[in-house]
């Protein structure tokens, strides 16, 4: 996997004004709500929808910034991008499909995380000139970040008996909690196979890429 040109400074700036708009309401939500009830962060960010949304538009920012400054996103950059898109489009997912209207959150805060942020990353990833083809055999590097999450959630579920979603409580047992774990891992590997596809999509030339041929031209003997 190749470093791509940079991103268009439009594009560019948009992800950072969408990211900075989602850490935005993040903040604005735990202020008007956790608080109050005496929760911490750490409860706050160990919901899925929180952490994940916080981590994407932090690599959203930093997509942005890079491209803004004339730098190629590296392959690194780029897998990590792509993992985010997968997780957001499990969270717009489950939130809309399967468990619709839930949550304590003004409903405003809840379609911009769980609907429109995840659409315009899908938007971004699909369109943008500044991603290569991802490689198949790197499907599963989807996994390792929602695996360690389960792992941290299960731990403090019998550690302090809180749990952020329902589905995970102990007490529901060990059958429930392997088959909810492993659907959940599942549906991660299709949302990335459908990122990595999307991948394959060719992307809109940039002016710098379409510039680069004719100035080769000229140099040519």
């Amino acid at each position: 996997m190749t470093r791509t040109s940079p991103a268009p400074p439009s594009i560019a700036a948009a992800r950072i004004v969408v990211g900075a708009g989602v850490i935005g309401v993040l903040a604005y939500t735990y202020a008007i709500g956790i608080p109050t009830r005496g929760a911490s962060p750490f409860d706050y960010l160990g919901y899925f929808t929180n952490l994940t949304s916080l981590l994407t538009a932090v690599t959203l920012i930093a997509s942005g910034g890079l491209a803004l400054r004339g730098r190629a996103v590296s392959p690194v950059l780029t897998t990590v991008r792509a993992v985010s898109v997968s997780c957001m489009i499990i969270v717009a997912v489950v939130y809309n499909v399967l468990v619709p209207g839930t949550g304590s959150a003004p409903a405003w805060v809840s379609l911009a995380l769980h609907t429109l942020f995840p659409a315009l990353l899908v938007i971004d990833w699909a369109l943008a000139p500044d991603r290569t083809r991802l490689p198949w055999r790197h499907l599963w590097m989807v996994l390792p970040y929602p695996a360690l999450w389960l792992v941290v959630v299960l731990i403090r579920g019998v550690a302090d008996g809180w749990v952020p979603y329902g589905f995970l409580l102990p007490e529901r047992g060990a059958l429930s909690l392997i088959a909810h774990i492993v659907g959940l891992l599942v549906a991660l590997l299709v949302s990335g196979a459908a990122v990595w596809a999307l991948s394959r999509l060719p992307r809109r030339p940039t002016r710098r890429s379409r510039r680069a041929p004719q100035t080769q031209a000229l140099v040519q003997p």
